[in-house]
């Protein structure tokens, strides 16, 4: 079938040729404009408009994908336009929402009930857990596995903001910075030949420290809350049975299927591509792809719906993802193109921040960089960026530029926490959280949190590493 469109398509554009690709180095950094209207619409328009961003925030974020598809193809032509898109969409956006959509969905078919009570040593159980997960699973199901619990532990009380905000830290975040399963990042750095028992040995001890440090801030704080409290009575009204419960266990064994479909196209590279449009899809990424929708399938099939009922299951927290990170997915790439283009783009200074008059890469500035825009680009394609302006071979990154390749990691996976969009599964558990009655911060409210809270800790993680 694909091969009749693309004989209809080149009959309709024969002069029509997938050769090619943005060149970043001549590009102005007016390109950038429609990705800063997204992540300004996101931070603004809940605050200043909130009821036109909650019933049209899809639309906004179409208005702004125009605004940049339009002109693209009136400058640089179709050609361009198409290859653009479709490497961005077919290459990256999909292969994105599947794993977070199978994820999703699995996870919301296990069920955790019984008489949790929120007190401030469950949770910071359930986050020490969360984190540990995170690793294995990734920060995506372990924070759709856990966030339903935490929340129905403390539905009784009244201070729950800062427990979603931490859960956002480590579980989201933080959590997944051990393996490459843990975060798209690292998953990218498994993919280009960094080692999987290199990440675990190198990234050990940043992870142990931060997570340690925010565990005990988070007691310290949830226990203050905590004696605020007057109204937690000693029994969840909600479940009918007190014991710990754990229903919809053949997911977990989905969960399972996922990390081996995840695992199996970093191990299996296949010589057999697919073009199309320009996108060059390989054949294992396609079985991936297509095991993680069947994955969606069989979960769905398999779970009772009394389950996705009380875990309050919808679809609402994926597609507002969907919607958001598809305008990001594509208004972003020239962003990274400039980025790529190094000393001859628009953003050559910033290049220039990262390595001294010797041409030796400045590491500390990798830690900055690589998080600072991690936590408001993609913080996949953001590591992707800074590996290929570090050296782009694996092999060297992981011997001689080790100190750089472990800046480039901490920061992407550390410092997507900074805002809502630095990381899918932040934003999923905002929706979650609102939807179960939760008064979220806003954009900026939750950079307070986040900047006033992890920065000191990126700041030791500074001194003591680099």
């Amino acid at each position: 079938m694909t091969r009749y469109l693309l004989a209809v398509f080149v009959m309709l554009f024969p002069h029509f040729s997938f050769a090619g690709e943005l060149n970043g180095a001549t590009l102005s950094l007016y390109w950038g404009i429609p990705f800063v209207g997204i992540l300004l619409s996101i931070a603004l328009c809940p605050l200043c408009l909130p009821n036109l961003w909650h019933h049209h925030f899809g639309k906004i974020i179409w208005v702004w994908v125009l605004l940049f598809v339009i002109p693209f193809a009136h400058h640089f032509g179709l050609l361009l336009l198409v290859y653009t898109i479709s490497h961005s969409i077919l290459e990256e956006f999909i292969p994105f929402i599947l794993l977070l959509l199978a994820l999703f969905t699995v996870s919301g078919g296990i069920l955790i009930k019984g008489n949790l009570q929120g007190t401030p040593k469950l949770n910071v159980t359930l986050l020490a857990i969360g984190t540990l997960l995170a690793s294995i699973m990734g920060t995506t199901g372990a924070a759709m596995l856990l966030i339903r619990p935490l929340i129905r532990a403390n539905d009784q009380r009244r201070h729950q903001v800062h427990v979603v905000i931490f859960f956002i830290f480590l579980v989201a975040n933080i959590g997944g910075g051990l393996t490459p399963l843990g975060d798209p990042p690292l998953f990218i750095g498994f993919l280009k030949g960094v080692d999987f028992f290199w990440t675990v040995g190198h990234m050990l001890l940043p992870v142990f420290i931060s997570s340690a440090i925010l565990l005990i801030l988070f007691y310290a704080i949830d226990s203050y809350y905590y004696r605020r409290e007057d109204n937690i009575s000693v029994e969840d009204p909600t479940p009918t049975d007190n014991r710990l419960q754990l229903k919809g266990k053949i997911n977990l064994l989905l969960l399972v299927a996922i990390i081996g479909c995840v695992l199996l196209s970093g191990f299996w590279q296949s010589s057999l591509e697919l073009k199309v449009l320009g996108a060059t899809l390989s054949l294992s990424n396609l079985v991936r792809d297509l095991l993680l929708f069947a994955i969606t399938l069989i979960s769905l099939c398999v779970t009772s719906k009394s389950i996705r009922v009380e875990n309050q299951f919808n679809w609402e927290p994926i597609l507002e993802v969907a919607k958001l990170f598809v305008g990001i997915f594509i208004t972003i790439v020239p962003v990274l193109a400039i980025l790529r283009a190094g000393q001859q783009g628009d953003l050559a200074s910033i290049t220039e921040l990262v390595t001294d008059h010797h041409g030796e890469p400045i590491n500390l500035m990798y830690f900055w960089l690589t998080g600072l825009l991690s936590g408001f680009l993609d913080n996949a394609p953001t590591y992707l960026v800074f590996f290929n302006l570090a050296a782009g071979d694996a092999g060297l990154l992981m011997t001689e530029l080790a100190k750089t390749l472990l800046a480039i990691s901490m920061g992407s996976v550390f410092m997507g926490a900074l805002t809502y969009i630095g990381n899918a599964p932040n934003f999923m558990i905002k929706s979650i959280a609102t939807q179960h009655h939760i008064v979220m911060p806003g954009f900026f409210g939750y950079m307070k949190w986040s900047f006033s809270i992890l920065l000191p800790v990126f700041i030791l993680l500074a001194l003591i590493f680099f």
